[in-house]
């Protein structure tokens, strides 16, 4: 079910992601965001792991990412992050199936650190199911989470 490196139809090496204004996102609890876009007439969602996510997590070590074609379930599992800390699940905001996947990610974990909302998005995914948006934070939602949490 998992693929370590996969040719991803969107982004390619060398091209530069434009980051995300944090603040017009929609979170999971679990600190994935999730950016909305229509294409096509189909919704479309970009998800990535939060700057608080990879803030607590320190010193990343391994990344494990879904194919492309897979289908993902809101609240369910589709990969793994693993630091000297831990190894942390990653899990959906979204029902649907991955379109594209950030294929050099893996390799630079780094990015993560320095633009969890651009270049360091994971995972693009064609949404089938719409009822998981209604339990997205906003912004405001979302940080007030993570400072309980803090």
């Amino acid at each position: 079910m998992f693929s370590r490196r996969v040719e991803s139809p969107v982004l390619k090496e060398g091209t530069k992601a434009v980051s995300l204004n944090p603040e017009t996102l929609l979170y999971d609890e679990s600190h994935e965001w999730v950016h909305l876009e229509e294409a096509s007439g189909q919704k479309m969602a970009t998800v990535g792991i939060t700057d608080f996510a990879v803030e607590q997590l320190t010193d990343l070590t391994f990344m494990e990412l879904p194919a492309v074609g897979t289908q993902v379930v809101a609240g369910e599992e589709f990969g793994e992050v693993e630091s000297v800390k831990a190894v942390s699940p990653i899990y959906s905001p979204v029902t649907g199936e991955v379109v594209a996947v950030n294929e050099t990610l893996p390799d630079r974990l780094e990015v993560l650190s320095n633009d969890p909302y651009g270049e360091g998005w994971l995972i693009k995914v064609r949404i089938t199911d719409e009822t998981s948006l209604s339990e997205l934070m906003d912004y405001a939602a979302y940080r007030k989470q993570c400072e309980g949490e803090a």
